[in-house]
C-alpha cells in the first residue's frame, strides 16, 4: 500500500481515501464561485441566508417588496379569474361589518411572506393573513429590472433587528367579492426603527406600482400621479373616507371640517392614500382602529412626497416590532394643510370633551 493511502497511529494503519475530500473542497470552490460570479441583487435568495452578518441591504428590501405586491398580485389576479373564490368569514370589524376572507388573500399571502422571509430571514415580518398555513413554499429571487433605469437607490444597510416588514396581502377583500377592482391593492412596507422608509402600492388590475423609498428614490408611476394639478388651497376641502361605515365618519367629517366639505367614499387604505397623492382628495380620514399593515405602505409614500400621515392626537405611528399592529387613535393623512386640518380636528375636539367619535 502507498504512503498516499495510509498513515501509521498507536501502531495501527489507518486507510484514507482522499478522493472524497477532494471532490468535495472542488465543489465548495465552483458553488462560491457560482454565487460571487452574480451581481448583488442577482445572487440567488440562499446567498442571504447563508451570510453570517447581521445586516440588511435596504436596497435590495426594496427590490424585494416590489417583487412580493406584484406576485401577490399575480394570485389574486388567478383566483378573480377563476371565480373559486372559496370566501368565509373572519367575523366583523369594529363597524360592524362583516369582514370577509378568500383564497386570494391566503395564496397572496403565502407569496408574499414566504417569499420575503426567505430572502430576509432575520427580519420581522408582519401580514394580514399570518394566521393561515402556507402547505407550499414559495419563493423568488430578487430581480432588479423592477426598477427604472432612473431610480436612484444606492446600498444601505442596517441592522436587521430594526427592521420590521408589514405586508397587506389584499386590502379591500369586502370589495374584491364584489368585483370592485380599483379598490384592490397589495401592499408591503419597510420600517426601520418603527419610521415607515419604504412603501410599495400596487393594483393587480390595472398593473400599475406605486413604490416610494423615503429620501432616495419613487416609481415613475407615482411621480406621474404626484404632478398632477393640486387642489385650491383656499377652496373646501375634498376628504375621502371609508364607504364600509360612511354614517358615522360623514358626521364627523360634516362636523369638523363644516357642511360645504367635500367626501369621497372609497375602500382600502391603499386607495384612499393615492386618492390623495392624486389629488382626488385634499386629506384621508379614519375616525377608528386600522390595522397597521393597512396604513404604514401609504405614511412611506406620502413621507417620501414631503405629507404626512398621523393619529387623531397628532402623533407619528410607530411601526417597531415590539408595537401593537393595531392603531386606536384613528389617522389623518394628507400632503398639505395638515397642521391647519389637524387645528380643526383639535378645536372640535375641545368642545366635545376631547370626543370625536
Amino acid at each position: 500500500m502507498s504512503r498516499a493511502n495510509k498513515e501509521t497511529m498507536n501502531g495501527r494503519i489507518i486507510r484514507i481515501n482522499r478522493v472524497p475530500a477532494t471532490i468535495t473542497v472542488i465543489l465548495l470552490t465552483i458553488v462560491l464561485v457560482y454565487f460571487l460570479n452574480f451581481h448583488k441583487e442577482e445572487r440567488p435568495a440562499i446567498y442571504g441566508m447563508l451570510r453570517s452578518d447581521n445586516k440588511v441591504n435596504l436596497r435590495k428590501m426594496l427590490i424585494a417588496a416590489i417583487q412580493a405586491a406584484q406576485r401577490g398580485g399575480l394570485e389574486i389576479l388567478d383566483v378573480a379569474h377563476s371565480r373559486q373564490l372559496k370566501e368565509r368569514s373572519k367575523g366583523k370589524t369594529a363597524e360592524g361589518v362583516n369582514d370577509p376572507f378568500t383564497d386570494a388573500d391566503g395564496r397572496s399571502h403565502c407569496v408574499m411572506k414566504q417569499g420575503l422571509k426567505r430572502i430576509f430571514p432575520r427580519v420581522q415580518i408582519f401580514s394580514e393573513e399570518d394566521k393561515e398555513h402556507c402547505k407550499d413554499s414559495h419563493s423568488f429571487d430578487l430581480d432588479p429590472t423592477v426598477l427604472h433605469e432612473t431610480a436612484i437607490v444606492p446600498d444601505v444597510e442596517v441592522t436587521a433587528p430594526d427592521v420590521t416588514v408589514w405586508v397587506d396581502p389584499l386590502d379591500a377583500t369586502k370589495e374584491f367579492t364584489e368585483e370592485l377592482y380599483e379598490y384592490v391593492t397589495t401592499m408591503v412596507c419597510v420600517a426601520v426603527a418603527g419610521q415607515p422608509v419604504i412603501g410599495v402600492i400596487h393594483n393587480p388590475f390595472s398593473g400599475h406600482t406605486a413604490w416610494a423609498w423615503v429620501g432616495h428614490s419613487m416609481s415613475e408611476y407615482l411621480a406621474e400621479l404626484h404632478k398632477l394639478p393640486h387642489q385650491d388651497p383656499s377652496g373646501e376641502p375634498i376628504i375621502t373616507i371609508s364607504r364600509s361605515h360612511t354614517a358615522a365618519a360623514n358626521e364627523v367629517t360634516r362636523s369638523v371640517f363644516g357642511d360645504n366639505v367635500n367626501i369621497l367614499t372609497a375602500a382600502g387604505a391603499g386607495y384612499k392614500v393615492l386618492q390623495v397623492v392624486v389629488n382626488n382628495a385634499t386629506a384621508y380620514l379614519h375616525t377608528s382602529i386600522i390595522k397597521k399593515w393597512d396604513i404604514c405602505a401609504g405614511d412611506a409614500i406620502l413621507r417620501a412626497l414631503g405629507g404626512a400621515m398621523t393619529t387623531l392626537n397628532d402623533e407619528a405611528i410607530n411601526y417597531g416590532p415590539n408595537e401593537s399592529p393595531v392603531n386606536k387613535d384613528g389617522l389623518l393623512a394628507s400632503l398639505e394643510q395638515h397642521g391647519k386640518y389637524m387645528e380643526r380636528l383639535s378645536k372640535y375636539r375641545t368642545l366635545h370633551n376631547g370626543k370625536l367619535r
